[in-house]
């Protein structure tokens, strides 16, 4: 089958959740813009996804589907867009599905065990064999589109930024830099005890000219509240935010430390130096993606990167994280140099 590239006026990419693994499947935009130069290129995905790349210049058109919506009902909204081509970067039955009934000419997707039918270019490729933002590349080269940019981007609305600028600006000192805090995680295992996080934060304190901002959305009530309550008189836990109020707040701060999580990739994705803490999960496949960027995990445990949802031990890939290389890694990316004792 052979494609026309100044044919294809229209592609939609289909990445449904989470916010980390769609912010990481930008990474195809400025490809297939370079490609299909005649194209515009739409994302279907869940509605609470949406503010995250909704107002990113290189996607035309965001539409969105609920979890348990019905995959025929999601493919006629698509049918009625008239798309030439459907990147399915998910490929999961449900969006395997929904990409078949769509009766778009041009379907490219994985082609993992009962999902064949759905695409007419299919792609072998194990899951784990790259990070997870490079997977999705792989439906490129199916068609040849060839890998200029390895950016990924999200989006912070003017507004929210304007707000997020004020905030700080009413809370903290404008020459001393801001480090957000964020305990967020889609897991439990991913999660950093509290506990830990306030050993970490003492330590950036002790060592460090900075200031502390906890950033929290939807879920992260407890743990939050907990840190802020070890710190009362070093850092400043910020309002519940929205993902698109803490992306502003994000944009805002000089450095961010995150579990693997969402927000992780939405920090690294706007260019904000990005260190995350890991355990369960694979940082060189997981973690955070610029160039700016950094991680800390305890590697020497026996149990490390399980990939399991709930620890069945003692969470020791996070109470045991070695929280002066989190220090010193902080430190390179704050570009703060070390003072050198003077016996030396």
């Amino acid at each position: 089958m052979q494609i026309i590239n100044s044919e294809i006026k229209k592609i939609l990419c289909i990445k449904p959740r989470g916010i980390g693994d769609v912010v990481l499947s930008t990474i195809v935009l400025e490809n297939l813009r370079a490609h299909f130069t005649n194209a515009k290129i739409d994302f279907l995905t869940e509605d609470f996804v949406k503010p995250s790349i909704d107002g990113i210049p290189l996607i035309n058109k965001v539409l969105t589907m609920r979890k348990s919506e019905f995959p025929l009902k999601v493919a006629n909204r698509i049918r009625k867009e008239k798309y030439d081509l459907i990147f399915d970067f998910w490929s999961n039955p449900r969006s395997a599905l929904i990409t078949f009934l769509s009766f778009t000419e041009y379907r490219v997707g994985f082609n993992y065990r009962g999902r064949s039918f759905a695409y007419n270019f299919k792609v072998d490729v194990g899951r784990g064999e790259h990070h997870s933002a490079e997977h999705n590349l792989e439906l490129l080269k199916a068609l040849d589109v060839k890998i200029i940019s390895k950016n990924i981007y999200a989006f912070v609305d003017n507004k929210k930024n304007e707000w997020a600028e004020n905030f700080i600006s009413d809370n903290f000192s404008n020459d001393t830099p801001v480090i957000g805090i964020i305990p967020s995680g889609g897991w439990e295992s991913k999660r950093c005890d509290a506990e830990k996080w306030v050993e970490i934060c003492k330590l950036l304190k002790k060592e460090l000219d900075i200031q502390l901002m906890i950033i929290w959305g939807p879920g992260d009530e407890l743990d939050a509240q907990l840190i802020s309550n070890g710190l009362p008189d070093s850092s400043f836990l910020s309002p519940k935010t929205s993902i698109s109020e803490m992306s502003a707040l994000i944009n805002n701060c000089s450095l961010i430390i995150a579990n693997d999580s969402g927000p992780m990739h939405i920090s690294a994705a706007l260019g904000i130096p990005t260190l995350g803490l890991f355990g369960p999960t694979d940082p060189k496949k997981h973690g955070p993606y610029s160039e700016n960027s950094n991680y800390v995990i305890k590697s020497d445990l026996h149990c490390i990167i399980c990939n399991k949802l709930t620890c069945p031990y003692n969470h020791e890939c996070m109470k045991e994280l070695p929280i002066d290389e989190v220090l010193m890694k902080a430190k390179n990316m704050l570009n703060i140099i070390p003072e050198i004792d003077e016996k030396y």
